[in-house]
């Protein structure tokens, strides 16, 4: 399965620095975050049917779904970039397997669970990467279109830390117990999926930054702080035993 996203992205293509040097790497960079983006769609799409399963409010059912379309479109501003590097907005669909149904959790406790790996956790740590990145950018089109995909990275996280907030209060304390064990399987999923995407091999020079290219190394040190310093005292503020979580979750293999 291919994603064509070529005449949704040539509609906004941003201007962006002439480096040759590095519009290969650029390129690919950029293609792989269209893909990204345009996947992770998928993720909120099904988070919206399980909300509804478990009968919350209709409005965070169409949030989820708001989500849903933000990433799609995220992926056609990815692609967008890609174009305007000479390239095409068309690759090979990255496989998505399916939201964990977490057979061993009430509905609820389910929908807790994948809203904290997926808006608590995973777009959480998007949020602190991109902003990152776009302070490190030049005043221009690519900023300002990096600056529209963090600023919808920002709601999707802020939302996940709401309505955790709104739903903890109703759990049992068996229920929160579980919870706290589950963080381990979701911090090591989400070192796991971080660390593929930002190898310390990334070593572009000081103008990458114009196009959005960044250091692996500084990349992967950010996270570690993001998680140990923003995410794990949030989630203890909570009542989750985030620390311990973070400190026992499973070995990278």
């Amino acid at each position: 399965m291919l994603i064509d996203l070529r005449a949704e992205a040539r509609a906004h293509k941003p201007l962006v620095a002439h480096l040759p040097h590095l519009a290969g790497c650029a390129r690919a960079t950029w293609l792989g975050r269209m893909v990204n983006e345009y996947t992770s769609a998928s993720v909120f799409d099904a988070i919206a049917v399980q909300i509804k399963g478990a009968g919350l409010e209709a409005a965070h059912v169409e949030a989820c779904r708001t989500f849903a379309e933000e990433e799609r479109h995220h992926g056609v501003l990815c692609g967008a970039v890609v174009e305007a590097l000479g390239g095409q907005a068309r690759a090979p669909a990255r496989q998505q397997g399916p939201l964990p149904v977490h057979a061993d959790a009430t509905a609820l406790e389910g929908v807790i669970r994948n809203v904290l790996s997926v808006s608590c956790l995973a777009e959480t740590v998007a949020v602190s990467l991109i902003g990152a990145e776009r302070l490190e950018m030049k005043e221009g089109p690519l900023r300002e279109l990096l600056t529209r995909i963090w600023a919808d990275e920002v709601g999707h996280a802020r939302f996940g830390w709401k309505l955790v907030a709104g739903l903890l209060p109703a759990m049992s304390d068996p229920e929160r117990r579980r919870l706290s064990v589950y963080l381990a399987v979701a911090f090591a999923h989400l070192e796991r999926h971080e660390l593929a995407h930002l190898p310390t091999t990334a070593a572009p020079p000081p103008e990458g930054a114009e196009l959005g290219l960044c250091s692996g190394r500084e990349a992967r040190a950010l996270f570690y702080a993001t998680v140990q310093q923003v995410i794990v005292p949030q989630l203890k503020a909570l009542g989750l035993e985030a620390g311990r979580a973070w400190a026992s979750r499973p070995a990278l293999s």
